[in-house]
């Protein structure tokens, strides 16, 4: 089992940055290299189970099925259900806390995958995907209208 790990600090209120991205369904809101996504059957994006699927031309690239959403402790668990990326029983949790700068949003996974994969594996989902999503939250909670006084920090 591997484990893929980055998290950044913003100057916001954790549940101001909960509400920005605690929906499933609803990275692309925030994301800027993510397509929208689409919940598959009329599901409840919140409710476990549901399937998000990511399409570009019209082509999925990947679906991921919601394990659990608990908005009092600011986090949501989701499983690739279907993607080209060569792994397997990869479980992610975006999810927010507390920090004396103001929140720290965290993006982890554990995953299967042939250890000569998991370099390109770190690199898109953690280098590309995970640390451009938490960059880009960087930027909107560093506007003043958005934060509190202090500074913000980013771990790789």
């Amino acid at each position: 089992m591997h484990t893929l790990i980055r998290t950044t600090v913003v100057t916001a209120d954790p549940d101001a940055v909960w509400q920005v991205i605690g929906r499933f369904g609803g990275l692309a809101d925030w994301h800027p290299l993510l397509p929208p996504s689409v919940i598959e059957d009329g599901a409840d994006p919140e409710t476990p189970g549901a399937v998000q699927a990511f399409s570009v031309n019209g082509q999925v690239l990947i679906r991921e099925r919601l394990l659990e959403k608990d908005d009092s402790r600011r986090m949501l668990c989701y499983t690739i259900h279907e993607s080209a990326v060569p792994v397997s029983d990869y479980v992610s949790t975006l999810s927010v806390h507390p920090h004396d700068a103001g929140a720290e949003i965290r993006w982890a996974a554990t995953y299967e995958a042939a250890d000569e994969l998991v370099p390109e594996i770190e690199k898109h989902f953690g280098d590309t995907i995970y640390a451009t999503g938490l960059e880009a939250l960087k930027e909107r909670f560093a506007r003043p209208a958005q934060g509190l006084s202090g500074r913000s920090s980013s771990e790789p």
